[in-house]
């Protein structure tokens, strides 16, 4: 991490300190004489100077003016170190629920404060670094925003290398899959829902594709989490439409294997298709290549191949010599 980065670099040490004996009427008095950058936190310490805690400007003025500050100091507001990163910063005063931070150093003593306008504006360029990421516009740079205004010759380009990269993948899932010509041969059935899974998981996959890009722009949890809710949504989604071709091809072909293969086929497909819908784009991004050229022709041939390879598998298995 940069040190630009640090949460350090926001700090302002224009705040109120207080001792752990002193009055909250003590308090007051001082903050009538004094203009400071943060009034939101007092920043209580020791005899000897370390910091105990911090306390809240509105528990001070409503206090009985003789009740010592460390019975004022709240335990739930948390401190930070100097070289914590920004964003991580603001998703603690978040979680707790406070609108400004203690910044304490590794020997104990208090830094300063970072104010509500600090974490705010940490927040808001945040998102939008994550939501350009994730487009393809890698730290907003020239190359990224000039995309759409480049020359017709430059644009292809830019876009061909990708596609030979899904053409190279193509041939290789076509390749694998001539290891299921016994299946289809043995049993011709199995083909018809090939068209109609593919379509689903690219469906499922390209809905992620658009949704985790806006959701980014208000992202306030780490990406493995975000990455488990959106498996889990993919696995619903999945089972839901699995349920729903169960019925239809039992109804259809009174075949309950065949049923039970697509249904799970489907369910499969679905979970895979939004983890390869979010990941793909980040990673391709985290390695330094430009995910807004890259997702679509690679997602595309990763989920219709493995969303065929999987249906072949499920299908030698429910529907067996």
């Amino acid at each position: 991490m940069t040190k630009s980065k640090a949460i350090g670099t926001l700090v302002t040490e224009d705040v109120l300190t207080a001792t752990l004996d002193e009055t909250a009427g003590a308090v007051r008095a001082r903050l009538r004489a004094v203009r400071l950058g943060c009034i939101d936190l007092v920043l209580v310490s020791t005899g000897s100077g370390l910091y105990h805690g911090a306390a809240d400007l509105r528990d001070i003025l409503v206090a009985d003016p003789e009740v010592p500050l460390g019975k004022l100091v709240r335990h739930d507001i948390p401190s930070v170190e100097p070289m914590l990163h920004q964003e991580r910063a603001a998703e603690l005063a978040g979680e707790a629920g406070v609108t400004a931070l203690p910044v304490v150093g590794a020997d104990g003593r208090a830094r300063g404060v970072v104010p509500p306008g600090a974490l705010l504006t940490v927040l808001a360029h945040e998102h939008h670094e994550d939501l350009h990421r994730l487009a393809g516009i890698l730290h907003e740079r020239q190359s990224a925003t000039a995309a759409l205004e480049d020359p017709p010759i430059r644009r292809a380009g830019r876009r061909l290398p990708w596609l030979l990269v899904g053409a190279v993948l193509s041939a290789a899932m076509t390749a694998l899959m001539t290891a299921f010509e016994a299946d289809l041969q043995r049993n011709v059935t199995i083909a018809f829902f090939i068209p109609a899974l593919v379509y689903l998981a690219d469906a499922i996959g390209t809905q992620t594709e658009t949704i985790a890009v806006r959701g980014l722009s208000t992202k306030t949890r780490p990406l493995a989490w975000i990455l488990l809710l959106e498996v889990a949504a993919g696995a619903s989604i999945g089972a839901t439409l699995g349920l729903l071709a169960f019925c239809g091809i039992w109804l259809a072909f009174a075949d309950i294997a065949l049923a039970a293969g697509v249904a799970a086929s489907l369910f499969a497909a679905g979970t895979l298709a939004s983890s390869i819908g979010l990941l793909l784009p980040w990673v391709l991004s985290r390695i330094g290549l430009d995910p807004a050229f890259g997702s679509g022709p690679v997602a595309t041939v990763l989920q219709d191949g493995l969303t065929i390879v999987i249906y072949f598998l499920v299908m030698s298995v429910a529907l067996p010599a």
